[in-house]
């Protein structure tokens, strides 16, 4: 009768532990950041419409991705694709490719030398993580960034 029980709680611990929801990266354990800076590649923009910057105008910028603190060359890089709603607003979704994965993020920019962006999805290490992407600008002579990732699982 013993053995019958045991079976019976570990089938009933198997369809329990099936019905846990999944958690957003089986590595990524818990919140975490990712500091690293850029470097831009290339800024292409799209006139559509009324000549000159006007809403539904786009803006695609590339950048290499550095983490100096572990090597010289470049770790990854960044495609932003922006659209201008009105004025400096733009609405941007971008894709940053990192060795352990992609990171996605969205949402509205008004000045390039500082922005927030929502994390909200990746691949990899960073399968359906959320968190918010800062960009703040460095300054110098090439449009360099510090790129701080806060992410939680």
């Amino acid at each position: 009768m013993r053995w019958k029980l045991e079976v019976l709680a570990a089938l009933v611990l198997v369809v329990l532990l099936q019905m846990h929801p999944a958690r957003a990266s089986t590595e990524l354990k818990g919140p975490g950041t990712i500091r690293i800076t850029d470097r831009q590649l290339a800024l292409d923009r799209v006139d559509l419409g009324v000549r000159g910057r006007s809403p539904g105008d786009v803006q695609i910028t590339r950048w290499s991705l550095f983490n100096t603190r572990i090597t010289s060359r470049p770790i990854g890089h960044a495609e932003l694709v922006c659209t201008f709603t009105g004025g400096n607003s733009r609405s941007c979704n971008g894709t940053y490719v990192l060795p352990l994965g992609k990171l996605v993020v969205s949402g509205q920019l008004l000045f390039r030398q500082f922005f927030q962006l929502a994390v909200v999805g990746g691949t990899g290490l960073y399968d359906n993580v959320r968190g918010t992407l800062t960009v703040t600008a460095l300054g110098g002579r090439s449009r360099r960034n510090l790129v701080l990732f806060r992410l939680v699982a």
